[in-house]
Parts: C-alpha cells; structure tokens; sequence
C-alpha cells in the first residue's frame, strides 16, 4: 500500500507545468530562439509582445514572418485589430485561458515578447492599484492636449523616479496612468508593485538573451533599415487615417506620421525611430534584470547549452 503512494506522489510531481519565458531587448533574436526551443520540446508559443498582436502593424513590429510562423505554432499573433480596445488586463485573461488548454497536451509551453507588463502578467499577475478620483485622469489629458508629453514626463520623473526609469515613458496612456495613481495615492506608482498576486498553476523559467549594448544598438539600427526595405513606409501611410489610435502610438510608426505630416525629413524620421528603439531597448533590459532568476545568455549561445540549463531547472 506504502509504495502505491509513493508512486502517484512521484506521478504528480511530473506532472508539473512549465512556461519557458524569453526575454531580452529588441532585435536580440527572441523570435528565433523561441521557434528552436517549440521544436525542442514539440510544443507552441505564445507572443507577448503587445504591438504583433495587431493584424495591421506588421512590419514595424517585427511580426513573425509566415515561414517564421509555419515552424512552430504561434498564438496572439494579428489576433487582434488597432480599432479593438485589447489591453493587459484582457491578455493576462486570455493567456492564462489558452496556457490551461496547452497544458492538457503540453508538459512545457513557450511564450515570447519584449513587453515586459504583458509579460510579468502572465508570469506573476498584475499589481492592484486603489481607485483614484477620475478628474485626475481628466486633468492629466487635458495637460497632455495643452502642454504635451513631455510636462507629464517631467512630472513622474519628480514624483516617482523609479516608475519613470521603467516604463515605456513614450506612451501616454502609461505615463497618465502612473501619475493618476501618484497624485490619488500621494505614494509612488512603484509602491503598489510587486505585492503577492494570484499563484500560477505553473512554473515559469525565464531565459534571456542579451549581447553588449554597442552591439545591441548596431542590431536595432540594421533592423530598421531593413524595414525599410520590407516597405514599412507603405505599411505606415495606408494606417494615416488611423494615426490617433493608442495602438499606433508606437516607435516606427510616430515618427513616420510626424514624415507623412511634413514635420520632419524622412532622413531625421528614420534617425528618431533608431534612437526611440535604442531607449526603449535600455528600458527593456531595465525591467528584465529586476528579476533575479532569469537565465541570462549571449544571444550567440547555441541552442544545446541553452537546453541543457532548462532541462537542468526542470529536472
């Protein structure tokens, strides 16, 4: 009878569930690197990554390419249109529905993205804020309509440095939503992070790729001028008529409106798309190395090393 439990207690240990998480900045090779370790362990991916989730934002984004995606089987790719109101919160639900299903089939799935919220809801949950008084968020627009990005910017980096360093400060939305809770709470918006959340049925390894920041930056600049070529201009104009969506306020294609406007010569607009793609890549690896048990590895390491340490985290 003894050794009839010691088994079922060794068969439920196996059973254990496990999300392999790459991360790493833009341009380091995540797309790639998820599609060998699909094949690996004969299983799918899931794309965090907030801005391939639209159908219309191909190029700029960096999507996988159709060969990329016929390799291994992709979710929360051009799932979605920018006219549709998809958020964190929402991914977080419908993640979390589609991990339950592959986990029926699938001792190990793959998720994959840049966006680091998107990415920490899925692995920890999302932080709960107090509800604040909506005039705030009202007032705040109207600074944003008036004054512009930057006096909201210049706001959060005196209330709440630390969320300032981390988020994708060139988004509006994000920037309103820090300072609401800052002005509301009269505390930092870091403060509410990283508070116990709902426990995941799963563990959750997370590799990330990384090289030199010189070396980075050469990647970001090489990608952008092949999405030149890919026709990233043509993708950016046929989305003119939609350009005040939020989904669209995104590197690569801001800076091409602002061209398509007259405000800018294409030259500096291409310049200013390397050099926002190059900060965001900072704040990437900024909010990646907050976690402590990342694997971290040169994006050149190959494939069997990389195996081998999951293969070492699971066992």
């Amino acid at each position: 009878m003894m050794q009839n439990i010691a088994i079922n207690v060794v068969a439920n240990y196996t059973m254990t569930k496990y999300l392999i998480s790459i991360v790493g900045p833009t341009a380091i090779g995540k797309t790639a690197l998820s599609i060998k370790l699909a094949q690996y362990f004969n299983t799918e991916i899931i794309s965090a990554d907030s801005r391939q989730f639209f159908k219309e934002m191909q190029i700029g984004t960096a999507a996988p390419t159709q060969e990329e995606l016929s390799q291994a089987k992709h979710h929360f790719i051009h799932h979605k249109s920018i006219k549709n109101d998809y958020n964190v919160g929402a991914f977080e639900k419908d993640a979390l529905q589609c991990l339950d299903h592959l986990f029926k089939t699938k001792d190990v799935v793959i998720m994959v993205g840049g966006s680091g919220l998107y990415v920490d809801a899925v692995t920890k949950g999302l932080d709960n804020f107090p509800k604040v008084d909506a005039k705030i968020r009202e007032t705040l627009n109207e600074i944003l309509n008036t004054e512009g990005l930057i006096a909201l910017q210049n706001q959060l980096k005196q209330l709440d440095p630390t969320t300032y360093n981390t988020i994708a400060i060139d988004n509006p939305q994000r920037v309103i939503r820090a300072l609401e809770i800052c002005i509301g709470t009269e505390k930092p918006y870091a403060s509410f992070l990283n508070k116990e959340k709902t426990k995941r049925h799963f563990k959750t390894i997370t590799i990330g790729l990384t090289a030199e920041r010189e070396l980075i930056y050469n990647r970001i600049n090489q990608r952008v001028d092949i999405m030149v070529e890919q026709g990233l201009l043509k993708e950016v104009e046929n989305l003119i008529p939609h350009k005040n969506l939020n989904a669209l306020n995104t590197v690569g294609y801001k800076e091409l409106f602002r061209y398509f406007d007259g405000d800018w010569e294409l030259d500096f607009a291409l310049s200013e798309i390397k050099k926002n793609s190059r900060r965001f890549a900072k704040r990437q690896l900024t909010w990646f190395k907050r976690n402590q048990h990342t694997l971290w590895f040169n994006y050149l390491t190959n494939l069997d090393t990389i195996t081998e340490k999951i293969n070492k985290n699971i066992n």
